[in-house]
């Protein structure tokens, strides 16, 4: 390293850089250069502080004499205050092509016309001599460019080029496009009902292409996803597809439904043991075959057609409301009656219930009210004789028509001494986690990379003026 002799940082940093591009080392280690006049203290003194560096033959009084001349021709870099890197770097490479300019210093006015078959003036491919002026310094051939910047009407397509030249320019640094995101699927099968998977979700995308995302993880198709927020005291919303995906899942968890299937086909509809249970085994998601069934695409509408109903359960009032099993998925006939909806409800609870429960007589067990985006809190009346046909119900269907199959999402509510009668003291479901959510979620803590390549390619990216 160099020695610093007093906040000389911005000094050494510039001297390591240009030490190590390869042209400038060897121009300066080998004596290559040929300065003119008495002036080019500044050159003969970087040039031995480089010799020296190569050869290891460095001592701290090069680098001092070497600050000392810099001092002597630029009033502003004298004492010990600090400085900036770039301004310094600009500061002397003017000065070395001062100290190495021709005996005729030519001044290059004129701009070319044609760069090449791909039109694009490049210093780093073409050589210089092809366009540069005899009277050019090595600085101006190594370290001078020039761009080219194409102006195109949209309307009459006429095109404009500019040259300009630089010798230094500011690179855009690419940012993170991607966030990490957990998803919990709630899937139609038996071994792999409920796995919570991490996605990397582009920052100005839309749910659609989150929906095509979740497709892929759970192999089932995109129109069968349906995207929810659910939070520990029930549903929030569901997610349509114009819908930005910046905001997904922040006001509370994300859940992914698949419907179940229209007619049996072997799947099961029923839950699987209790979440209280064993817990899957294995971090691989199972293939197509085994998680994929024939669903129905969409919903029938009208008092003989079948709707798709997301429920979730809840026990409690105000600050004590809290979610309890998991989320579920069912298709009931729209001209259900009460007494049918609540054993059909209750069909899906049986793997969590304590005991058996006759449906038939045992009365009103819980409430059920419609959530999720709806500008009234209504309920479902036991008095109804058709419940599912209430005008709420059609609302909440037209809601949902953003992406996905239509459905609505349903709270059934119980008071907690029901609750705690039937099902204990059970809280909210057991999601195992698939590998990817450590992986997206260590991935998305490590600062963002970028390469060179990938600045400039984000400097040049054509734009909309």
């Amino acid at each position: 390293g160099l020695r610093n002799h007093g906040n000389t940082c911005f000094m050494n940093a510039v001297v390591q850089c240009l030490s190590n591009t390869a042209p400038l080392a060897e121009f300066l280690a080998l004596g290559r250069y040929r300065a003119r006049g008495a002036r080019a203290e500044v050159t003969h003194r970087l040039a031995a502080l480089v010799r020296a560096l190569w050869t290891r033959d460095y001592t701290p009084q090069l680098s001092a004499e070497f600050k000392n001349i810099v001092s002597k021709h630029s009033a502003q870099f004298r004492g010990n205050a600090q400085h900036d890197a770039l301004e310094f770097l600009l500061w002397l490479l003017d000065r070395m092509h001062e100290d190495l300019g021709a005996a005729s210093p030519a001044q290059h006015t004129g701009v070319p016309e044609e760069a090449g078959e791909d039109g694009i003036i490049d210093a780093g491919r073409s050589s210089p001599a092809a366009w540069q002026p005899c009277g050019q310094s090595f600085v101006q051939s190594h370290f001078q460019a020039q761009y080219r910047s194409s102006l195109t009407c949209p309307h009459c397509l006429k095109q404009s080029n500019t040259f300009d030249p630089f010798l230094c320019i500011s690179l855009p640094i690419p940012l993170r496009q991607t966030r990490a995101l957990n998803v919990t699927l709630v899937l139609q099968c038996e071994r792999w009902r409920f796995v919570r998977v991490g996605l990397a979700v582009p920052l100005l995308g839309t749910v659609a292409e989150l929906r095509e995302m979740v497709a892929r993880e759970g192999h089932i198709p995109p129109e069968q996803v349906i995207l929810a927020e659910v939070s520990p005291r029930g549903f929030l919303r569901s997610l349509g597809d114009a819908e930005a995906l910046g905001g997904a899942g922040e006001g509370a968890p994300l859940y992914a439904f698949q419907p179940p299937p229209a007619r049996h086909t072997g799947c099961p509809r029923s839950l699987p043991a209790s979440p209280r249970g064993a817990q899957p085994e294995g971090q691989r998601l199972p293939p197509a075959a085994a998680r994929s069934c024939d669903c129905l695409h969409g919903c029938l509408h009208g008092p003989g057609g079948r709707i798709l109903l997301l429920l979730c359960n809840t026990a409690g009032t105000g600050p004590r409301l809290a979610r309890f099993g998991p989320p579920l998925v069912l298709r009931e006939e729209r001209d259900v009656s009460w007494e049918q909806l609540q054993q059909s409800i209750l069909a899906q609870l049986r793997a969590l219930l304590r005991g058996e429960v006759r449906a038939q007589g045992a009365g009103t067990l819980f409430r059920i009210r419609l959530a999720g985006g709806l500008a009234t809190c209504a309920y479902l009346s036991p008095q109804d004789p058709r419940p599912l046909c209430h005008p709420a119900v059609d609302r909440a269907l037209q809601l949902s028509q953003g992406g996905g199959p239509p459905h609505v999402k349903l709270t059934v509510e119980w008071d907690m001494s029901t609750k705690e009668r039937l099902f204990g003291d059970i809280q909210e479901e057991e999601v195992q986690d698939a590998e990817s959510v450590q992986l997206q979620q260590q991935a998305h803590r490590q600062q963002h990379s970028c390469t060179l390549d990938e600045c400039f390619q984000l400097y040049t990216k054509e734009e909309q003026v």
